[in-house]
């Protein structure tokens, strides 16, 4: 039975950043974006009260903006390398993320086989309701990765999962294997392998190796 190997976005796939900083550089609001993260990872906000706070600045953000972000941000190398190697190989990938799914789902065109995070309204926002019942948070990563291995026949102990951070630790306890992608002190004790460096195709042959 194959695998199915689970990624983070924000520090993971992406290095040193966040996709909601990298679309913050086009609109101005850097600073305010960093000041949201530091207060999601001293756990002084939660997921839907980071989510409030961002839709509010994004009120007239639009797809062009978020793509330009996309192509900009600094994306580790050899990404879609791997998820060609996991398709050639018979298994699966998914990225799943507390991010917003805006910028989440482009992913699918680097060939992952499913790309989630947190539902928000078409954009741009202006006038539209935000629905908190779509947003993630870390729990919510154990959840969809339980449904993927029933929509690709597979169970937890197939799964291995690429993380940095906090919002990463549940999923990280719930399955047997998993690689800290340049990770913090919160995943750090839990993962199986730890990877440094701006190749995920380094990372992915540690597993490979194992």
């Amino acid at each position: 039975m194959g695998k199915l190997h689970l990624f983070d976005m924000d520090g993971t796939l992406l290095h040193g950043s966040s996709s909601n900083v990298e679309i913050a550089r086009g609109l101005g609001l850097v600073e305010e974006f960093k000041q949201l993260d530091e207060e999601f990872g001293a756990r002084r906000i939660d997921s839907p009260q980071y989510a409030r706070r961002a839709y509010e600045l994004w009120q007239d953000l639009t797809e062009e903006q978020v793509a330009t972000a996309f192509e900009g941000a600094p994306w580790l190398k050899g990404i879609r390398e791997v998820w060609a190697d996991i398709r050639a190989r018979g298994e699966h990938c998914a990225v799943i993320s507390l991010s917003p799914d805006f910028f989440v789902r482009r992913l699918l065109e680097w060939g992952v086989h499913a790309a989630y995070g947190a539902r928000f309204p078409a954009l741009p926002f202006r006038g539209k309701a935000l629905d908190v019942s779509g947003l993630l948070g870390p729990e919510s990563k154990v959840g969809i990765a339980d449904s993927l291995c029933a929509r690709y026949g597979v169970g937890r102990a197939d799964c291995v999962a690429y993380g940095d951070s906090m919002s990463d630790a549940a999923l990280f306890a719930a399955v047997p294997t998993s690689v800290s992608v340049n990770g913090d002190h919160n995943v750090s004790e839990l993962a199986t392998f730890s990877y440094a460096g701006l190749d995920l195709r380094e990372a992915y042959e540690i597993v490979l190796r194992a």
